[in-house]
């Protein structure tokens, strides 16, 4: 850590690579992105640190989680989808003239359950 001629920040992952396999206690360096790599050089060095890397992206680590179909869709029946569908198509019919955005995030929800009771009718080959 003894050469550190511009900030944290502008460095590059490389360099902060180096940085982090130096320090102990950090495990995991070559799999990091730079982000994560700022994040685990300030935690193992203390508190001065993070005021050299911009404090908007060592705050808000971005993690975003999946989105899923959700737990009740594979517990429900062909049929039960097949119902879930037509109460969308009808609810869809209604809005489309009033809220495109709308319509086409029912469209997509349909077009998914679709594909779920394909997938729930499909033989097991």
């Amino acid at each position: 850590m003894e050469t550190q001629d511009k900030p944290m920040d502008k460095m590059t992952v490389k360099e902060l690579r180096e940085i982090a396999k130096e320090l102990p206690g950090v495990t995991g360096v070559h799999s990091m992105k730079k982000d994560e790599l700022l994040a685990a050089i300030a935690g193992a060095a203390g508190a001065g640190s993070p005021s050299e890397s911009s404090p908007k992206k060592a705050a808000a680590p971005k993690a975003k989680a999946k989105k899923t179909a959700g737990p009740g869709l594979k517990s429900l029946s062909g049929k039960e989808i097949k119902d879930k569908i037509s109460q969308l198509r009808e609810a869809k019919a209604t809005t489309e003239a009033i809220d495109k955005k709308t319509a086409s995030i029912m469209r997509r929800k349909i077009n998914r359950l679709k594909k779920h009771t394909r997938k729930k009718t499909a033989p097991n080959a």
